[in-house]
């Protein structure tokens, strides 16, 4: 099935909200510059210090410090107190940054929010910041591959990649044997108890020529996507930073779908 149009009330004019769009333009100014992002990358190997790091990306220590403050600020790095080199006066403690767990797929996210909203922006530059910050990213968390985001629960922020050949969706079945699992299966937590097991899954996703499809499998808690119920058993198309939910409440999850390359 085809999927319906999208609601215009849950279209957001970002321009009309000032507070929010003067967040998101700081959000894409930090993540837009390319000497940033190679420093993320850098960090995701190791630790390094700040002459470490403008070495590796031939800027100056003063720069280096300036871009590491910008990361910092957002939560995406953080420093702790290392071992510096051996000099001839012994070895000095020095600043040393890393990358803070999840960060990068908490990048990601946070970018697939943003074109869920379906934000209607008149400024063309922020919009194309938006656009460009996302291909960058995603293609080093995902691999250019779809992927569900797990939001929200004991496992918030897991990934999880989705072969092109389908896969099941649900909550692990403590009955069923690891090996009777099919690779690449969706499989929460116990946690998540309003998500039907992946024995009789909540859900399955499958591609249909360039197309992706989702359908609830006659779950109890039900399929939501972008808030509107599904039918069971019939399928329906899905896009990139869709939002789905198997079941509602505290007990159910939420998903966003990534689908690099497809808006």
């Amino acid at each position: 099935m085809t999927r319906e149009p999208q609601d215009a009330a849950r279209t957001v004019v970002l321009d009309e909200i000032p507070d929010y769009y003067h967040e998101l333009s700081e959000y894409l100014e930090v993540l837009s510059n390319s000497q940033r992002l190679k420093i993320l990358k850098m960090l995701e190997r190791k630790p390094r210090d700040v002459r470490m790091i403008a070495s590796e990306i031939s800027t100056s220590y003063e720069n280096t410090k300036k871009h590491l403050d910008k990361l910092m600020g957002m939560g995406l790095i953080r420093k702790e107190v290392g071992r510096g080199q051996q000099t001839s006066k012994g070895v000095h403690p020095v600043w040393k940054y890393s990358l803070v767990p999840g960060a990068m797929e908490a990048v990601v996210r946070n970018l697939g929010i943003f074109s869920n909203m379906r934000i209607k922006m008149t400024d063309t530059d922020l919009k194309r910041r938006l656009d460009e910050v996302r291909h960058a990213i995603e293609g080093d968390i995902t691999g250019n591959h779809p992927m569900l985001i797990l939001l929200g629960g004991p496992d918030d922020g897991k990934c999880f990649c989705i072969p092109e050949t389908g896969v099941r969706i649900g909550r692990v079945d403590p009955s069923v044997a690891e090996s009777k699992e099919i690779e690449g299966d969706v499989i929460l937590s116990r946690e998540y108890t309003s998500v039907s097991r992946v024995s009789k899954p909540h859900a399955v996703m499958r591609k249909e020529g360039t197309k992706w499809l989702i359908e609830d499998r006659g779950s109890t808690g039900g399929t939501y996507l972008n808030s509107n119920p599904l039918q069971k058993r019939v399928p329906v198309e899905v896009c990139d930073g869709d939002l789905i939910e198997l079941a509602k409440g505290t007990a159910g999850a939420r998903l966003l779908l990534i689908l690099p390359g497809r808006k």
